[in-house]
């Protein structure tokens, strides 16, 4: 593919935007930060199945995940199933791949001149620090990436049965519905494999429940406040392609 047409240059666009946000989310959800705090509220201290003192504290990674679920019914909408299902399993062998670098560059013993570096006040431990933000333990790796395909797997098929269902109309609810599934998925196959499955951590069901619950809470109030953005995306590549090219597209990836 040389890249010289519009839809070839679209789909490349695309790619790179999808691939560049997971691989973020991966490496910036090393931050948990408050969600309640964030935005100037009090935390909200909620009771659930038992489980005491939760609020929504949050991955970064939710930052850029959700441009991930909207790319992905995007490229779902215009190149067809068989296109996401390649690229999130590319993206999955990808991330992997970026975690074997990490884990390599973390075995490098460090320059002695880097390793206590001022940082403001502060003398911090570079490699320490270095090894504590992307040294990201295996039981996460695997979960992550795990709930990454099922996720995506799901997503993509539950939007080809809406949209075989709803045609080219009410693509608010192909996009939504399927995010909402794919994110629920996401929100509970993680934390299992990471911290019910890791003997390390040992939670319980209820305790897997619970912050799973509040996870997708967040997840789901983000998906839908995200909608009017797909349609922005929609709108802003019918207008590249222009009206008979976006059409032919459209057709033939609800075929694929």
């Amino acid at each position: 593919m040389t890249f010289k047409t519009k839809e070839s240059r679209l789909l490349l666009i695309l790619c790179s935007f999808f691939i560049v946000n997971a691989l973020l989310s991966e490496f910036i959800g090393v931050k948990i930060f408050s969600v309640e705090q964030s935005l100037g509220f009090k935390k909200f201290d909620l009771n659930l199945l038992g489980v005491q003192n939760l609020s929504f504290n949050m991955s970064a990674g939710v930052l850029t995940w959700p441009l991930v679920f909207i790319f992905t019914d995007i490229i779902n909408e215009y190149f067809g199933l068989k296109k996401v299902r390649f690229l999130s399993i590319l993206t999955s062998v990808l991330i992997a791949f970026a975690f074997l670098a990490v884990g390599l560059a973390i075995k490098l013993v460090p320059a002695d001149f880097w390793i206590n570096q001022k940082v403001g006040t502060q003398e911090i431990n570079m490699d320490a620090a270095f090894t504590a933000i992307f040294g990201q333990g295996m039981w996460i790796i695997v979960g992550s990436i795990t709930a990454f395909l099922i996720g995506q797997i799901a997503d993509v098929v539950i939007f080809h049965k809406i949209k075989n269902f709803t045609g080219e109309r009410a693509l608010w609810l192909r996009a939504t519905g399927s995010t909402l599934v794919s994110q629920c998925i996401d929100s509970f196959v993680v934390i299992f494999i990471a911290f019910y499955l890791n003997p390390q951590y040992n939670w319980s069901w209820q305790m897997v429940a619970a912050i799973g619950l509040v996870n997708y809470t967040y997840k789901f109030v983000v998906a839908v406040l995200m909608t009017p953005l797909l349609y922005l995306v929609h709108g802003i590549i019918d207008g590249y392609l222009g009206q008979d090219l976006s059409r032919k597209l459209l057709k033939e990836a609800a075929k694929s």
